[in-house]
């Protein structure tokens, strides 16, 4: 057996395609005599997650090793060591990392009776976890208290020496892979380079803790080139506990110099978060329960243009040569006509408006097994004026916006970004016995970034300025944009959906001083693109007199289906299969070798 693992002893720094990452922390060590150093064999090992009542208990094997895995983040932790004969050994104060396993190693020294008990608090060190690879962990103590403009898991990264943003190690931003309890929550199809949910799809009052990964040797950490973030969320405890809070971020909370240099005047902007948690016990030391919620608001603007009474532009005012009463004329006659509303052309309220909910379940079923089961949403909207000069036929506007001195556009004429995020996970982690352990993890995630409207369904219409008449009496059409209204040319039954689904099961084998893990993953994805420029129909007449009279358009535009499909789109499923084995061998108490393969 030992030939067999030895084969595939290298290091792994693997990039898969496959799913499955860390969710969970382990606690190894050795116990042995304090007398003569020998391997205490059936030691018993019990360790107290303090603040829930978890319990992990396991005994040493025949090397007088012991391995707990899947055990809970964070701490403290109580660690019992016991064994017939000899005075039971208490260590606090144990604080367990994500994705690490802490290595406590405990001398027992015979019952001299007069000597109940033992107790020693464990001293932080970053040398007491195991990493695997360049890692950086980052505890709940640590977010609360550095600065973060953007309360974004971004923001948090950066702690890692190699982080800029959501780039690692020089790689694009979307090649990194981000996991919250386990489920993907990535920018699968890559349009653009924010995480999904508008680029924060989870409240950072909701995280427990943050690993950042940048080349682990663990076969179990996949699916990213530049880096990985793995994060879990927050689990209740036996004390109820719970915090409501405001955030409040505006322009005179940022500089405007870098040394000497003045960067100028900041422009207005305001953010506003208000947000609680609450967590505590449903069944004390069984079952417990944890809940977010945050809204954020950002009020926006998007229009700054005004019309003019006299068809003169005025750059510094902010004031269009459009017309106000030609803007007026034209919604009285699409209101009268074809019963169409164009929306308003002054008071744009343009917010962007996010929200944040998150559920989680941590059932104790047993000493030996526990179920994590969370749930979490995230919605965002913000609000964008149309499209500046491009149109349906190719043709752009000579780089005259539709909201400018030039042009004036309605308010319906405006599209909001919609970015929905679901997620589910449900992460079993159970022990059998004294050599086995496994985890099953399932994962699901469902996210929609579209496009939205407050206009009914209406062709998209811009208007030019009529004519002009040269010098030599020659008349001439005058190609600037004048006004723009109707449902925006790009945003109609636009919409991308990524559905992931995965299933993840590693299994543990503690072989003397080897620890063997197998596993597999199955990953299922859809993705589905729908685009329709132009779908309501695209007009663009000469002038406005052309338009109130029912001349015919300079040009004319539609997108539709095939064999008459209303909403067509481009769908693509795939499956992504991957095993794995690993082994880590303790070849003495300073020297472990791991070594595995991964197939996907």
């Amino acid at each position: 057996m030992k030939k067999f693992l030895l084969t595939f002893a290298m290091l792994i720094v693997a990039v898969s395609s496959a799913l499955a990452q860390v969710t969970t922390s382990a606690l190894s060590g050795k116990v042995s005599l304090q007398s003569n150093g020998e391997s205490l064999i059936g030691a018993v090992v019990q360790a107290v997650h303090e603040p829930s009542g978890t319990r992990y208990a396991t005994a040493t094997n025949i090397d007088g090793r012991y391995t707990i895995q899947g055990m809970r983040v964070g701490g403290p932790y109580k660690v019992t060591v016991s064994y017939i004969g000899y005075t039971k050994k208490n260590v606090t104060g144990i604080t367990l990392q994500l994705g690490e396993t802490y290595n406590l190693n405990v001398n027992m020294s015979e019952d001299q009776n007069e000597l109940g008990e033992v107790v020693v608090s464990a001293k932080g060190s970053k040398f007491a976890g195991e990493k695997t690879g360049a890692t950086t962990n980052i505890s709940q103590t640590q977010m609360q208290n550095i600065p973060t403009i953007n309360r974004s898991i971004s923001d948090i990264a950066r702690l890692s020496p190699y982080a800029n943003g959501m780039s690692f190690a020089g790689g694009d931003g979307r090649s990194t892979n981000f996991t919250l309890d386990g489920a993907n929550l990535n920018n699968n199809f890559g349009l653009t380079s924010k995480l999904p949910g508008g680029g924060n799809p989870i409240s950072m009052d909701a995280i427990d803790e943050v690993q950042v990964v940048v080349s682990p040797y663990d076969v179990r950490q996949t699916n990213f080139i530049g880096g990985g973030i793995n994060a879990v969320t927050k689990s209740g405890t036996n004390t109820f506990k719970g915090s409501a809070y405001i955030y409040y971020n505006n322009e005179n909370m940022h500089g405007n110099r870098v040394d000497d240099a003045d960067l100028g005047e900041r422009g207005k902007n305001r953010t506003t978060t208000y947000g609680f948690t609450l967590g505590g016990p449903i069944v004390k030391d069984k079952l417990f329960f944890f809940a977010n919620a945050e809204y954020t608001k950002v009020p926006g603007v998007a229009n700054r243009w005004a019309p003019s009474e006299n068809g003169k532009a005025d750059i510094d005012k902010y004031i269009s040569r459009t017309k106000k009463s030609d803007l007026d004329r034209v919604a009285q006659f699409l209101k009268e006509k074809y019963g169409y509303n164009p929306g308003s052309y002054t008071n744009w309220g343009a917010d962007e408006h996010n929200l944040k909910l998150l559920g989680r379940i941590d059932w104790n079923i047993t000493n030996d097994h526990h179920l994590a089961v969370r749930f979490n949403h995230t919605a965002n909207k913000m609000w964008n004026a149309p499209n500046g000069n491009s149109s349906d036929t190719g043709y752009r506007l000579r780089n005259m916006d539709r909201l400018s001195q030039y042009s004036m556009a309605f308010s319906n004429s405006m599209y909001s970004m919609d970015n929905n995020v679901t997620s589910v996970t449900a992460d079993l982690n159970s022990r059998f016995g004294e050599k086995f352990a496994n985890q099953l993890l399932f994962t699901y995630t469902d996210m929609k970034d579209g496009r939205g409207s407050d206009s009914s369904i209406f062709p998209f219409v811009d208007i030019m300025n009529g004519y002009e008449t040269l010098a030599d009496g020659t008349v001439k059409q005058d190609l600037s944009p004048y006004m723009s209204f109707g449902y925006e040319l790009f945003s109609y039954n636009n919409q991308v959906k990524n559905k992931v689904l995965s299933l993840t099961d590693n299994f543990t084998w503690y072989a003397g001083n080897h620890k063997v893990t197998a596993g597999f993953n199955f990953e299922h994805q859809l993705a589905n693109n729908a685009y329709m420029r132009g779908g309501t129909g695209y007009y663009r007449y000469r002038s406005l007199d052309d338009f109130l009279t029912g001349a015919a358009p300079e040009t004319v535009g539609l997108a539709y289906g095939y064999n008459g499909a209303t909403s067509p789109a481009s769908e693509v499923k795939f499956n992504q299969y991957g095993i794995y084995l690993q082994d880590e061998w303790n070849v003495n108490d300073r020297l472990k070798l791991t070594g595995g393969i991964p197939l996907d």
